[in-house]
């Protein structure tokens, strides 16, 4: 089948995943609050359906996928999804987006299924106001991510999204933290998806300036960081610790983006930062074949943009940053 190339000659080699919309938490820059107008089940891909889009991905030269949400561990049949995905031949590299909650009860299952890494969303290390970004609690995070550590799935990335009203104190906190317990640290700006992304628009904090604090207390050399995501790193100097930045919005890295998305009810998303996209779900269900849906992606990624809009039109993506897949 064709490799995936879009027009500006970028390879697409990474597919995110959101497998739910639904989350046990309520992060204020995700998910509106109030928000009910979840998917229905029926509407939701099954989980054969989902085995058979990554695998007419992985015959395009797909080899990475991330399995993102919402909150990819509500689903009960995740660990067979897991497993799925995993016995394909040419996936190489299957990792996980969680929040963590419910990580403490699964996470050997999920490195014996086959996932090889984790991120894990931690916007603040104080209970109250880790439950006032998010309505979710600390103590069961940190258990999940102890638990993950346990069960040897490695690297275990911290996302901290920094936040100037809400969290931009604790970047050094979060930085002790991942030394102490061996993480790798993420950072990333905040981005106007949807109507709670947008509403996050005042808190918006350049990671340039993060960058400047933490010199007042570490020392930073430059390194390297196997993964297929757009982060810069370094590294604490004297310390295992790596430290990633992204920037969508200060230093957007669209000229080297390698990546779709597909969310849960089948709508293959081009651009992040864009509402243009390719329905799935109903060529599944027609009975098409895996060569004319593989020739669908392939025309559709020929309409894949050059870059996202979110500093010259940050209104124009309205839907909710859960049904996107991260």
């Amino acid at each position: 089948m064709s490799q995936l190339v879009d027009p500006f000659g970028r390879k697409v080699e990474y597919l995110r995943l959101s497998v739910t919309d639904k989350c046990d938490f309520r992060c204020f820059y995700c998910i509106p609050k109030g928000f009910k107008d979840f998917t229905e089940s029926e509407s939701r891909l099954t989980l054969d359906e989902f085995v058979r889009v990554v695998r007419i991905f992985s015959t395009m030269g797909v080899d990475k996928v991330r399995i993102t949400g919402g909150e990819p561990l509500v689903r009960p049949d995740i660990i067979e999804m897991v497993s799925g995905f995993s016995s394909l031949p040419a996936i190489k590299d299957l990792s996980m987006s969680t929040n963590a909650s419910q990580l403490a009860g699964c996470a050997h299952e999920l490195k014996m299924a086959g996932i090889s890494r984790i991120n894990v969303s931690l916007d603040s290390l104080r209970p109250d106001r880790f439950r006032e970004i998010t309505q979710g609690n600390l103590e069961r995070v940190i258990e999940g991510l102890l638990a993950a550590r346990e069960a040897d799935i490695h690297p275990i990335k911290i996302n901290m999204v920094v936040m100037r009203d809400r969290n931009l104190d604790e970047v050094g906190d979060i930085v002790d933290f991942c030394i102490e317990h061996g993480f790798t640290l993420r950072f990333i700006e905040t981005m106007p998806v949807g109507a709670a992304g947008q509403r996050a628009r005042d808190s918006y904090v350049s990671l340039d300036e993060v960058r400047e604090k933490l010199a007042q207390r570490f020392e930073f050399e430059p390194c390297r960081m196997r993964g297929a995501g757009p982060a810069k790193y370094l590294r604490v100097k004297g310390e295992r610790l790596k430290i990633g930045f992204i920037t969508p919005m200060s230093q957007h890295f669209c000229d080297s983006c390698n990546r779709v998305r597909l969310s849960c009810e089948g709508t293959l998303y081009l651009c992040l930062g864009q509402q243009d996209k390719l329905e799935l779900r109903p060529l599944l269900r027609q009975g098409m074949s895996d060569e004319e849906i593989s020739q669908a992606i392939v025309a559709a990624i020929q309409r894949k943009p050059q870059k996202h809009e979110f500093n010259t039109s940050p209104d124009q993506v309205v839907r909710v940053m859960s049904m996107t897949g991260g």
